[in-house]
């Protein structure tokens, strides 16, 4: 392997970085809303954001992913790749990260809550101000352990033909004939890019525990 296909791992590796960063950000948007639907106390909003998470967190990413892409085609939505990958990955970020700060939202002590209804403060402000910071702080480590996952799961995004770093990796592969080589590049890139977070993500929680103690 020389220096050229290196550089086009990188590129894929970059590629790659930028679709978990779409998916993450888009997924956090409507994560939030999610989450928020989830803990509003109205019946049919509460149910409609539970059968969201339940579809998305019970069926493969795989699936999702080829829903988006080939199915939209059969009702004549034909997406790029890059755009029905965002859309995929996206929709996936938000039914984990609305679940996982539903967790945290709900986390916060409910005298949170009933302190700020005495302030007479209204539902944005009383989310904006007091429980939303809380839970976002309580939410950190599992959020960053989700971004890992995500990163992780890019992978399967070569299956519709999408370049990041696995398929970068076997169409180097291919050209080279040299799989072991190629891919244990392409593991030593993920793994660049994921361990740093972890141990973030494992910094956060020993943190949090010594806080709580």
């Amino acid at each position: 392997m020389n220096w050229d296909t290196f550089l086009f791992l990188l590129t894929g590796l970059e590629w790659t970085v930028l679709l978990s960063a779409v998916g993450f950000v888009g997924g956090g948007i409507f994560g939030l809303a999610v989450a928020l639907m989830r803990t509003s106390g109205i019946g049919p909003l509460e149910r409609s954001a539970a059968g969201y998470i339940a579809l998305f967190q019970g069926t493969p990413l795989l699936m999702q992913l080829f829903v988006v892409y080939y199915g939209l085609a059969l009702i004549g939505f034909k997406l790029d790749a890059w755009i029905a990958v965002a859309i995929g990955f996206t929709l996936h970020a938000s039914a984990f990260l609305g679940e996982i700060w539903r967790g945290s939202i709900e986390a916060v002590p409910r005298g949170q809550t009933e302190a700020a209804k005495a302030l007479s403060l209204h539902y944005v402000t009383r989310m904006k101000d007091v429980i939303l910071p809380q839970a976002i702080r309580i939410s950190l480590p599992a959020t960053v352990g989700f971004l890992v996952q995500l990163i992780k799961g890019t992978s399967l995004a070569a299956i519709v033909g999408f370049t990041e770093l696995t398929r970068s990796g076997n169409i180097v592969s291919n050209q080279t004939f040299k799989p072991l080589l190629v891919f244990g590049v392409v593991g030593l890139l993920y793994f660049l890019l994921c361990w740093p977070l972890s141990l973030y993500g494992t910094y956060l929680e020993r943190r949090m525990a010594t806080a709580s103690r």
